[in-house]
């Protein structure tokens, strides 16, 4: 006869053993048995080619563009974000569920058509494009457009993260905090802004790892020039096309260095954030 103990801690789906080594097994195969592959080739080129390739001119350019634009899109979408976020939560109007709806489109929209919706409208004949033309502000064909375009396609990443959390979170604590002496900055601040930075900071981390492999939405209104405006993905395609391999399997390699350093102290100050606040 099986104990309290043990009958408390039966599991919904029996057999860690096998859930486990199907995890390991799957996510083997899908994940990481190919990366692995890419570091073997790269490292089979021996290791005064490989620095002669990522030290290349045209390489690190790439890369460093694709970084700091991520960088700075994912920025941007965590202020804009949070506030579409809120508006979803805590207020009703007529077509919220169209604008709700609507926040999801980066997801189902094809990126190529997102591209070429962007360079129609951001080029310097297109609606908005020429209207900064004006200004004396070049979107299209430039490091500004690569940042449009991944601030577009990352959006509903910090909006669906932050938006469950800003749902638990009830209004008496808030008329609470106000009952207390604390102004609407003092609330934000100490209430709601601890509340959610967790999820704030995993939404910058999924709207950044996004931003900077995306290629489809970009390639069209970056105007791809070599030192300028061309980003490290379409930089593998061209090598590929050239059937210069060692270059493509280099940058790749170096693209997923970076993003795997990233994501680590990404998720450490994660970690951080969750310990300081409690969340769990």
């Amino acid at each position: 006869m099986a104990s309290a103990g043990s009958r408390g801690k039966r599991r919904v789906i029996p057999g860690f053993g096998i859930s486990l080594g199907f995890t390991i097994v799957y996510l083997g195969l899908i994940v990481l048995i190919p990366l692995a592959g890419l570091v073997l080739r790269s490292a089979g080129l021996g290791w005064s080619e490989l620095y002669r390739i990522a030290t290349d001119l045209r390489t690190v350019n790439a890369i460093w563009l694709s970084v700091w634009t991520a960088f700075i899109a994912a920025t941007i979408n965590v202020p804009f974000g949070v506030l579409v976020a809120w508006v979803m939560v805590r207020y009703r109007f007529p077509g919220r569920r169209i604008l709700d709806a609507a926040v999801d489109l980066p997801f189902a929209l094809p990126t190529a058509v997102a591209g070429i919706a962007l360079t129609a409208l951001y080029a310097p004949n297109g609606w908005v494009g020429a209207y900064l033309e004006e200004w004396g502000i070049k979107a299209a064909y430039t490091p500004l457009g690569i940042v449009i375009a991944l601030t577009f396609i990352g959006l509903p990443f910090v909006v669906r993260t932050v938006q469950p959390l800003m749902e638990d979170i009830d209004k008496e604590v808030e008329e609470a905090a106000a009952t207390l002496g604390a102004g609407r900055f003092q609330t934000v601040r100490r209430v709601i802004l601890p509340a959610i930075l967790p999820a704030v900071i995993t939404g910058f981390a999924l709207a950044f790892a996004r931003a900077i492999g995306e290629y489809g939405s970009v390639v069209f209104i970056a105007g791809n020039i070599p030192y300028v405006s061309e980003i490290a993905p379409l930089l593998i395609i061209i090598r590929l096309e050239e059937y210069n391999y060692a270059g493509a399997t280099t940058v790749a390699t170096l693209m997923l260095l970076i993003s795997f350093t990233l994501l680590i102290v990404i998720n450490a100050i994660q970690a951080m954030t969750r310990r300081r606040y409690g969340s769990g």
